[in-house]
């Protein structure tokens, strides 16, 4: 098995989802979801739509298309 294969096989064990049927339904299902995680994964996701959001940020700067 090759690395990636590996850390793609470890990345499904880890993943976690759900399938809701309305939208309170999967609120309740986020709510429960998150209040079980830890402080440390609630700040590393907090970190990581940070990240996100300063991409979608740069990528909204009327410069943004012009080269560097």
């Amino acid at each position: 098995m090759s690395i990636l294969e590996e850390r793609s096989a470890k990345r499904r064990e880890r993943l976690v989802t759900n399938r809701a049927m309305s939208v309170e339904e999967a609120e309740a299902w986020d709510l429960d979801f998150w209040q079980q995680a830890g402080p440390e994964a609630r700040l590393s996701a907090l970190v990581a739509i940070r990240e996100d959001l300063a991409l979608i940020e740069a990528a909204r700067s009327p410069n943004a298309s012009e080269p560097g």
